[in-house]
């Protein structure tokens, strides 16, 4: 097919902020994991599917399954929907102590609502 472009299971865009590997990025309707650290309007990939360990409210425990939203005011995935943007699944059950800080999501790889 000779319109074809590339995959898109990370692609690459302007950093909207300093942000480090592995930080989530949301540029819009657009969310992605950040594969290498960038600072603010450099060229950074981020990674928009599959399944990844990132950064989680403290003291909220996750099920399998659950959907899952981006903070963005906080910088960190929760399962509280209120004005966040919806960025995938939990696909491992995560304990609701104050340690338990990262999550395991399955990227949605969809223009985030």
């Amino acid at each position: 097919m000779k319109n074809f472009v590339q995959p898109g299971d990370a692609i690459t865009v302007a950093a909207p902020a300093n942000v480090n590997a592995g930080a989530g990025v949301l540029i819009g309707s657009l969310f992605g994991v950040a594969l290498t650290t960038a600072l603010s309007g450099a060229s950074v990939e981020i990674q928009t599917t599959g399944v990844v360990d990132i950064t989680k409210a403290p003291s909220q425990a996750w099920t399998v399954g659950a959907l899952i939203y981006w903070d963005a005011a906080n910088n960190r995935a929760t399962n509280v929907a209120s004005t966040n943007k919806l960025i995938g699944l939990a696909v491992a059950a995560v304990a609701g102590g104050a340690g338990d800080t990262i999550g395991r999501v399955r990227l949605n790889g969809a223009g985030v609502n």
